[in-house]
C-alpha cells in the first residue's frame, strides 16, 4: 500500500482499515474502522481534508480530491459517511456523501454537492457542484435528475453492500 505524507500531514488509518497495495492515500486523509480502498484508487488529501466513515468502500480506480481555501473560496473537503459504497472509477471532488448511499460506477460528484442518506446515484451520472440530492431517491443522468423513490429493499441494500465489502477486505487482509 502507498500511504504518503504531504508536507506535515500523514494519513490516519485504523488497524481494521485496508488499502490495496496499488492504491494511493496521501496527506490529510482520515479512514475509519473497516474502510476499504481498492486497487488503483487515489485519495489525494493535499489541499484539504478527506474523511471516510466506518465500513465504507472506495472501489477500483476511484479518485477523491478536494478544493483548497483561498481568498475567493472557503474550500471543499471530501467527506464520505458510514456504510457508503463508492463504485468503480467514481470521481468525488470536494463533496459530501452522507451515510448508507451508493454511487454507481463512473459517476462524478463535484464540489459542495451533498448526497444525503439513502440515495442511489446511477452509473455515469454527474452531480453538479452545489447540488443537494434528497434522501430516499434514485438519481440518474448528466446532470442528475430525481427519477423515483427508492424501495425499502433498495435502502436495505446499502447496508448489505457495505457489510459485503467489509467481509471481502477481511479476506484480503488475511491472505
Amino acid at each position: 500500500m502507498s500511504v504518503r505524507m504531504y508536507k506535515s500531514f500523514t494519513p490516519s488509518l485504523q488497524e481494521s482499515t485496508w488499502v490495496d497495495e496499488s492504491a494511493v492515500v496521501i496527506g490529510r486523509c482520515e479512514l475509519a474502522e473497516d474502510v476499504s480502498v481498492w486497487p488503483n484508487a487515489t485519495l489525494r488529501g493535499d489541499v484539504n481534508d478527506i474523511q471516510i466513515g466506518a465500513r465504507s468502500n472506495i472501489q477500483d480506480g476511484c479518485v477523491l480530491h478536494t478544493t483548497h481555501e483561498s481568498d475567493i473560496s472557503k474550500g471543499s473537503k471530501c467527506i464520505v459517511g458510514e456504510d457508503v459504497t463508492v463504485g468503480h472509477n467514481v470521481v468525488l471532488h470536494g463533496c459530501v456523501l452522507e451515510n448508507e448511499c451508493l454511487i454507481g460506477m463512473g459517476a462524478v460528484v463535484l464540489d459542495n454537492a451533498v448526497v444525503q442518506t439513502h440515495v442511489l446515484v446511477g452509473a455515469n451520472s454527474l452531480v453538479p457542484a452545489g447540488k443537494v440530492l434528497e434522501s430516499g431517491y434514485l438519481y440518474l443522468g448528466s446532470p442528475v435528475k430525481k427519477i423515483r423513490e427508492l424501495t425499502q429493499e433498495e435502502k436495505a441494500f446499502f447496508k448489505y453492500s457495505a457489510q459485503h465489502y467489509v467481509k471481502l477486505k477481511n479476506d484480503y487482509q488475511e491472505a
